[in-house]
């Protein structure tokens, strides 16, 4: 069953991808929600795709969507960011990707992510490895102190109140900023499977409130790679609902840095 979950999964993503392409570099519709997040037509349209789908193939699923959802009070979730990167694919950047999880009782089971700029898709199923356009990937074993080690952060982590998630990120970054090159591509998730991909050492972010759906493919994808991906503490999380940050990285780095959100390095 697990097969036949994740082949519908990678073809909503091709068909989420048409629809990016469709939208990309063009004078689209945009507006702002509460939190000053952008959204494009592109969003809501791949996000109202999402539900159609799954409502006729698994009625019995409910979706998480960033833009909207139904039936999240099941057990067996579709978890979706329809435009992970909106803010750059707005302005004509190509770094936003599509992303869906399949998330049972809280526990992602499935991972797909797709990058239609560059064709390229990231996928995984618990047990099952994790591939990238067929093939299979694995994390990198960079150490921080290494010169080619390089670490994504989540900017909008710097603009939160101390004391939280955020603030426990912000002490990670200051930290990584002085080993490795630190960069900022305006995409969690293209970030993360990055490190899936052995290309980065680690994604780090602060920010909880909605972004269980940035996170929930990772948690498949970078983990059957080799990696981790816990909650900014080095917790467990569900993914069925908002999160305390993430640290997604290498197996060798990920004990450093909880060592130094812990103030113990």
């Amino acid at each position: 069953m697990m097969e036949n979950y994740l082949e519908f999964a990678k073809k909503l993503a091709r068909d989420a991808g048409e629809i990016m392409q469709k939208y990309f570099n063009q004078a689209v519709a945009t507006h702002y929600k509460g939190d000053k997040t952008i959204v494009t037509a592109a969003d809501e349209e791949i996000n109202q795709m999402v539900i159609d789908r799954v409502q006729e193939k698994y009625p019995e699923h409910g979706v998480f969507g960033e833009e909207q959802s139904f039936g999240q009070d099941k057990i067996t979730l579709w978890v979706c960011d329809p435009v992970d990167g909106t803010a750059m694919f707005a302005r004509g950047i190509p770094t936003a990707v599509f992303s869906i999880a399949l998330v049972e009782d809280g526990v992602p089971k499935i991972g797909v992510v797709y990058d239609p700029f560059m064709d390229k898709m990231w996928y995984a199923s618990v047990g099952g490895g994790a591939f990238c356009d067929d093939k299979p990937v694995y994390v990198n074993e960079t150490l921080l102190a290494d010169n080619s080690a390089t670490v994504n952060f989540d900017t909008s982590a710097r603009y939160m109140p101390k004391g939280d998630a955020s603030h426990v990120a912000q002490k990670i970054v200051q930290y990584a900023d002085e080993r490795v090159y630190l960069v900022s591509i305006g995409s969690i998730i293209h970030a993360g499977c990055l490190v899936a991909e052995g290309k980065f050492v680690a994604e780090i972010t602060g920010v909880t409130k909605g972004k269980n759906m940035d996170v929930a493919a990772l948690k498949v994808i970078v983990e059957e790679a080799g990696g981790r991906v816990t909650d900014i503490f080095g917790n467990e999380q569900r993914y069925d609902r908002d999160i305390n940050g993430a640290i997604i990285s290498n197996a060798v780095v990920f004990d450093e840095l909880m060592r130094v959100g812990k103030g113990e390095k």
